[in-house]
């Protein structure tokens, strides 16, 4: 009879226990430093950081754009961004490029700005708050 893995017990290590989202992010975000609107404003004015916009289309359809940013879909992040891609965008000349992954609302774009981390982009980074807190401290929207 075999017992059941838990992944809390000794054995081999391999095995996790399941993580909720909450501390999923937690966990994402003690990796980096997150940027508030007006600092990745100002950071994007002065050309040292590239915005990214990874909102699905009715989003950004609704409640507009970021002046400068580049609109990438999620799910064509990591491809986009990677600065070895065969399909990267212009933007995406180095691995040392300040990333700031901007999502509605701020979740989705902290497993984005890990991933990218994945890739060897350490400066990705996600906007507190996402496009919507954005919008509340009056930064340009198109």
């Amino acid at each position: 009879m075999h017992e059941p893995v838990s992944g809390s017990g000794s054995g081999s290590g391999d095995v996790q226990p399941p993580v909720g989202i909450d501390e999923l992010l937690e966990r994402v975000r003690a990796g980096y430093e997150r940027i508030e609107p007006q600092q990745a404003y100002e950071a994007a004015e002065a050309g040292d950081a590239l915005l990214v916009d990874i909102r699905y289309a009715a989003l950004r359809e609704r409640d507009g754009l970021i002046p400068g940013a580049l609109v990438v879909e999620r799910n064509e992040l990591e491809w986009r961004l990677d600065p070895q891609g065969s399909h990267r965008a212009a933007e995406a000349t180095s691995h040392s490029l300040r990333v700031v992954v901007i999502c509605n609302e701020g979740y989705a774009s902290s497993l984005a700005a890990q991933s990218l981390h994945q890739l060897g982009l350490h400066r990705a980074t996600d906007l507190v708050g996402g496009f919507q807190a954005w919008k509340a401290s009056g930064l340009p929207v198109v």
